[in-house]
């Protein structure tokens, strides 16, 4: 009897091979799922890639209308492009020590040129204007990064940070927020309480506008009036930022020392990308899809395969 048992259990314990088969398919589509829900927003297996490196400091990546992404090396006055193909090549040198950059839909790249703290506006062919030099005859702090809204309105912050190839006097303003209209002709200030106001963004209807406060580590929303005046503002995040984007999900990303860090629209960390450089300057989506997050990190530049895609103004 006991002999008998055993052979019982030990059949028991036996499983056709096609039921093998499908614990290993229905096994592998859990393992499947499970990699491709580890992020909301990052492609499944994507991994971080340095495309170009030998930088002082990168910043202000900005995407045209094919995808192609443009960037300034501040230290070395010159704004580089990094093609849909994966090609590196100069754009604009000198480029009067710019910074932030964005397209409009001419195909205009507006440069917050730091060295004379203007903003230009830089045609496809490279044909510089400045638009923008000073506010009621007073010297700007340094514009430094700029979004454009859907009907062409401008918003420039404008922090001060001492430079050492300034040939300049002491600050002449308060650091703050700009609103320049789409005729180009009235510049406005929109903010002015907060300590050192830097990354900008906002969202693809013109309606809300995020602005990073770097001096008090926190961003704030603000709600955009047909004027270009802001109202309602309210705290987004407690984490400051020296650039930043929005994606189709209306998903934020700040930059800093802590690699690239994303928000939902409520406000709720939902991904941290960890880039290998002490500072993350800046961030647009670009790339033939615009689904590409393209970040540039002092002396590199980077790149992700996003599920999600740039909007707007990047």
């Amino acid at each position: 009897m006991q002999s008998m048992g055993r052979r019982v259990q030990a059949g028991r314990m036996r499983r056709p091979s096609w039921q093998w088969v499908v614990i290993g398919v229905l096994w592998l589509a859990l393992v499947g799922r499970s990699a491709a829900a580890t992020s909301p927003i990052i492609a499944p297996g994507a991994k971080l890639e340095k495309l170009a490196g030998g930088f002082t400091f990168t910043e202000g990546p900005a995407a045209d209308a094919d995808g192609n992404v443009y960037f300034t090396d501040q230290p070395n006055d010159r704004i580089l492009k990094w093609s849909t193909d994966g090609k590196l090549t100069t754009f604009l040198k000198p480029c009067g020590r710019s910074n932030g950059l964005c397209f409009d839909a001419d195909g205009n790249l507006w440069a917050c040129a730091d060295e004379k703290n203007e903003l230009w506006r830089i045609d496809p062919a490279g044909k510089v204007t400045v638009v923008v030099k000073d506010y009621q005859g007073k010297l700007l702090n340094g514009p430094n990064d700029v979004w454009l809204r859907p009907d062409g309105g401008l918003y420039i912050t404008d922090p001060y940070y001492q430079r050492p190839y300034w040939k300049r006097g002491p600050k002449e303003l308060p650091e703050t927020v700009y609103y320049l209209t789409p005729d180009r002709q009235t510049l406005t200030r929109v903010v002015d309480d907060l300590k050192q106001p830097n990354g900008i963004i906002g969202t693809p209807d013109g309606q809300t506008l995020y602005v990073a406060d770097i001096g008090a580590n926190k961003a704030y929303a603000y709600d955009i009036q047909d004027d270009g005046t802001l109202k309602n503002k309210r705290l987004f995040c407690k984490l400051g930022s020296d650039g930043m984007t929005i994606d189709s999900a209306g998903n934020l990303y700040l930059t800093g020392s802590n690699g690239v860090t994303v928000f939902d629209k409520t406000g709720q960390q939902i991904e941290k990308i960890k880039v290998p450089e002490s500072w993350t300057g800046n961030v647009c989506f670009g790339g033939a899809d615009r689904q590409t997050l393209f970040i540039t990190a002092s002396k590199g530049l980077y790149a992700l395969q996003m599920t999600v895609k740039g909007v707007g103004s990047q």
